[in-house]
């Protein structure tokens, strides 16, 4: 079973609202899911994204793979980068020699 993090629309017409959801590949846009993660509303400006990010990590260090438009998603709101700064910060730690003590 291939996971995804994609975008389910709620919302009235011409007033989106998306959900960021977990869910298998085969089902439809809108249709079954996993887990709400969080929710993005585009006409909020700023303030549009809200995210469970221990959710989010969890999910990516899992396998769930992010759609493209989620994945501009998590990397506006930081998600990307401070998964990919951990990621390197613990490559480094583990290549690390240690110094001698005098």
């Amino acid at each position: 079973m291939a996971v995804k993090i994609r975008l389910r629309r709620e919302g009235r017409k011409k007033t989106p609202m998306y959900r960021i959801v977990i869910a298998d590949s085969r089902a439809p846009r809108d249709g079954r899911f996993i887990e709400i993660i969080g929710q993005y509303q585009p006409q909020l400006g700023e303030n549009a994204i809200n995210l469970k990010l221990d959710r989010v990590e969890y999910w990516m260090n899992v396998g769930a793979l992010p759609t493209d438009t989620v994945r501009s998603l998590l990397r506006r709101a930081g998600v990307l980068k401070s998964r990919h700064e951990a990621r390197l910060a613990a490559k480094l730690q583990a290549n690390a020699v240690a110094l001698p003590e005098a």
